[in-house]
């Protein structure tokens, strides 16, 4: 007996396992059923309402957080690094040691230059020396030639009256001739000590010339005196301005080289209290903004704080990557805390145009292609009033064709701007979808989900959006209306202007 009750209680439980199993399929099958009630139950229409509020038109950009002035320390000499004074975030102030490269082959050149200038001196006293010897000779050559022309004179004057005695036969003629002889060795003493007057001078005139260029290597020898000491200094690496250091690229012991271009050991920003933002804007963007305009940004190391800063600049110079181009736009912000750090990506958002209290457009419903048969939407557009574009897709006024886009795609979360070349470009597609390039009023056409059902196409002129709302400027739209912004069949994707998402509009509506 006791066994036949449990058996049983067992069957039942199985029974009930099997139940709870097959439920979610019945269920299932009931509502395949209920959608595909006739041949148009299965069409799904997804709407978000109408709102009234205010509109932020923005861009959007990824940066990198820099100081504003930025040093790069380097080594002008060449040795092994002794002593390093300062790390990592060490705060210096300008002209202190930070660092110090070994000395020893400096001071042994600088000795060996203060040696070479010593010499060079002694060559120059000692040439000095000469040039008063010579001018010295030269003195008394000058005097002995002098003496000599006296006596020359002299004799001249002797010879001359003993001629004239000798023509009148006073004197004899071997007086005459001795007067003559005298007056001949007078002359031939004063062209000897003339020439030796200009060997003398000849001679002073070289050793005034050695001594010119023994002064000249004096000075040769004390410039390589005084770049031997600089280079000696240039062993003591010193703060160039106030500020911290973010940068230590060498350790004690390294060798650095300066051979062609100076080694960088420390970079130092001079004042994080006050740091730029380098922002890549797109240059679709770039004649939006303004110097002076205000920005905010946010950092992945505080996501929940929102930074505020101003733009100074745009810079013309162009970066092209991957056929995008993009231009850097300079915000200078105050850092008190020192919170931010050079280096980090700072996601930035540019309020460039606003509309306040007016009425919202969500943009999934200006994204929405129709996808009602051409006969039906002719229909439809026919029975409202409106013109009939020659194409299937076309803006009401412009008549431009409108690029086909897959709805459900924008820029990711937490990368304004896209994040990247290529959702960039999306954005700037999805703009121009909204009918909001370049801010620029269009006219458009939504879709209204009427209480029977029914979609009536309704004309409208959009301003300013946000990339989420857009600006209604014309149009019989009120605040609370349902819009299409998607739709689908049952196991078909979602197709339309939806976010990818679960639509933003309570719920979906079947059309009967």
């Amino acid at each position: 007996m006791w066994i036949k009750e449990r058996v049983t209680s067992l069957w039942e439980r199985s029974m009930l396992h099997r139940a709870m199993l097959v439920s979610p399929f019945v269920v299932a099958l009931l509502l395949a059923g209920f959608w595909k009630f006739d041949g148009r139950a299965d069409v799904r229409y997804f709407t978000a309402k109408v709102e009234r509020g205010d509109i932020v038109q923005v861009v959007q950009a990824t940066g990198t957080i820099n100081a504003v002035t930025t040093v790069q320390v380097g080594s002008q000499v060449s040795g092994r690094i002794a002593e390093i004074y300062v790390d990592f975030n060490s705060k210096v102030k300008k002209d202190q040691v930070i660092a110090k490269i070994d000395p020893s082959s400096f001071e042994t050149r600088l000795l060996q230059a203060e040696a070479d200038l010593q010499n060079a001196l002694a060559n120059v006293r000692g040439i000095e020396a000469s040039i008063e010897t010579q001018r010295a000779d030269v003195r008394a050559a000058q005097a002995n030639l002098d003496r000599a022309r006296a006596q020359f004179r002299e004799a001249e004057l002797n010879l001359k009256r003993t001629k004239e005695l000798f023509e009148q036969g006073i004197v004899a003629a071997s007086q005459y001739d001795t007067v003559q002889a005298t007056y001949d060795a007078a002359a031939a003493n004063v062209r000897v000590l003339e020439a030796q007057l200009e060997q003398a001078r000849a001679r002073l005139r070289q050793t005034e010339a050695q001594l010119e260029q023994a002064r000249a290597s004096v000075a040769q020898r004390r410039a390589n005196v005084e770049s031997a000491r600089v280079d000696l200094s240039h062993t003591v690496i010193r703060a160039p301005i106030d500020g911290t250091v973010i940068a230590r690229n060498v350790d004690v012991g390294q060798t650095v080289a300066a051979s062609l271009q100076a080694p960088t050991l420390f970079v130092i920003a001079q004042d994080l209290t006050k740091m730029l933002v380098y922002a890549k804007t797109d240059e679709s963007d770039v004649g939006k903004i303004q110097p002076g305009a205000m920005a905010t940004f946010r950092v992945d190391s505080f996501p929940r704080e929102v930074f505020r800063g101003r733009v100074t600049q745009v810079r013309m110079n162009a970066t092209v990557v991957q056929n995008v181009v993009t231009y850097d736009t300079i915000i200078e912000f105050d850092n008190p805390e020192q919170k931010l750090f050079p280096g980090m990506t700072a996601y930035v958002t540019i309020p460039i145009a606003q509309a306040l209290d007016v009425v919202k457009i969500p943009n999934g419903a200006l994204r929405f292609h129709q996808q009602i048969p051409e006969a039906e939407r002719t229909a439809l557009l026919r029975k409202y009033g409106f013109e009939v574009p020659s194409a299937g897709n076309r803006e009401l006024a412009g008549g431009r064709q409108r690029p086909q886009f897959s709805g459900g795609q924008r820029p990711q979360g937490g990368e304004p701007g896209g994040g990247g070349p290529n959702a960039e470009m999306m954005r700037r597609r999805m703009a121009f979808l909204a009918g909001m390039e370049g801010g620029q009023e269009q006219w458009m056409f939504v879709w209204k989900l009427l209480p029977n059902n029914e979609l009536r196409p309704i004309r409208v002129k959009v301003g300013i959006t946000d990339y989420t709302f857009t600006e209604l400027k014309e149009g019989e739209i009120q605040p609370g209306d349902e819009l299409v912004i998607s739709r689908s069949t049952l196991g078909a994707p979602q197709t339309g202007g939806s976010d990818g998402g679960p639509p933003r509009a309570p719920g979906f509506i079947r059309r009967m």
